[in-house]
């Protein structure tokens, strides 16, 4: 009895599935740009600091700067 116990809650612990997905982000390559060049604009919008050169907007991260959306 005790073995049948024992396999019939094996059997319903190995049905039982999770709901938990596993979500795999794939991020984009993005260019990072040790220093800015000497003509760039620091521009403030909401509060946060963007940089702006060559016609893109820039953020400054741990990195580097990144191109960035506005």
């Amino acid at each position: 009895m005790r073995l049948f116990f024992i396999l019939v809650s094996f059997v319903c612990m190995m049905s039982s599935s999770s709901c938990a997905t596993r979500l795999v982000a794939k991020l984009s390559p993005a260019t990072v740009i040790k220093t800015p060049p000497r003509h760039h604009k620091i521009i403030k919008v909401q509060g946060r600091e963007y940089y702006y050169w060559n016609g893109k907007y820039y953020k400054k991260t741990r990195r580097g700067f990144v191109v960035t959306k506005i």
